[in-house]
């Protein structure tokens, strides 16, 4: 962006122009910001089928809660180093010590609530992999197992659940999992592509 009263030469401001020409139109909600550029650029939208990144997306969404996304967004990269990479069969065995230590680290979401229902998510989710072979094939199973691309023309038209989702929480309630509102499971089908909600003036709107 250029500001009145900055001191450009001719060069610069041709540089800058051109870049501003070249950027990409994208949804709004990611302003400026080059974290969340980069994770709508490259994450929000696109189909997930990997077990372990589907658990980091279901623990992240449930921090969420009450929370803006650039929060946990900037928050990640603590999540996966304190959660051992999001593996599952270890975050079900964390126990009331490591609940506690991870109740004074600034780096995550500092809700008792909310790291203990990732506990018991991790150990629900181990159970839903037993039973259905794999935690994609139970979760893609509410969307037909097809992404869905919809065309809003702004993010105010973006629902903030839908009937896909609220039968989604349900299923996921009635397995023992916790932080799984239908809203929550919404958000969770937007990050994991299970829904294309790109704006249509997005370039990712087709992707």
């Amino acid at each position: 962006m250029i500001f009145i009263g900055e001191h450009l030469d001719m060069k610069t401001f041709d540089w800058k122009l051109k870049m501003k020409k070249s950027e990409k139109p994208r949804c709004v909600w990611c302003g400026n910001d080059p974290l969340a550029i980069k994770y709508h650029d490259h994450e929000w939208g696109t189909p997930v089928h990997d077990d372990r990144k589907l658990f980091e997306m279901l623990v992240l969404e449930g921090a969420q809660a009450g929370l803006s996304w650039m929060t946990i967004l900037r928050k990640r990269e603590n999540y996966r180093q304190a959660f051992d990479n999001f593996d599952p069969r270890r975050v079900a065995r964390y126990d009331a010590r490591t609940i506690r230590r991870f109740m004074k680290n600034p780096g995550l979401v500092r809700n008792r609530l909310k790291i203990e229902s990732a506990v018991g998510n991790a150990k629900a989710f181990l159970a839903v992999q037993q039973k259905f072979g794999s935690f994609d094939r139970f979760l893609w199973q509410f969307v037909g197992r097809k992404s869905t691309h919809n065309v809003w023309r702004s993010v105010k038209e973006i629902p903030a659940t839908t009937p896909e989702a609220r039968v989604m929480s349900k299923e996921l309630k009635k397995r023992g999992f916790s932080f799984v509102g239908p809203t929550i499971c919404y958000a969770l089908m937007q990050a994991a592509g299970m829904v294309n909600d790109h704006t249509a003036d997005c370039w990712r709107s087709n992707h």
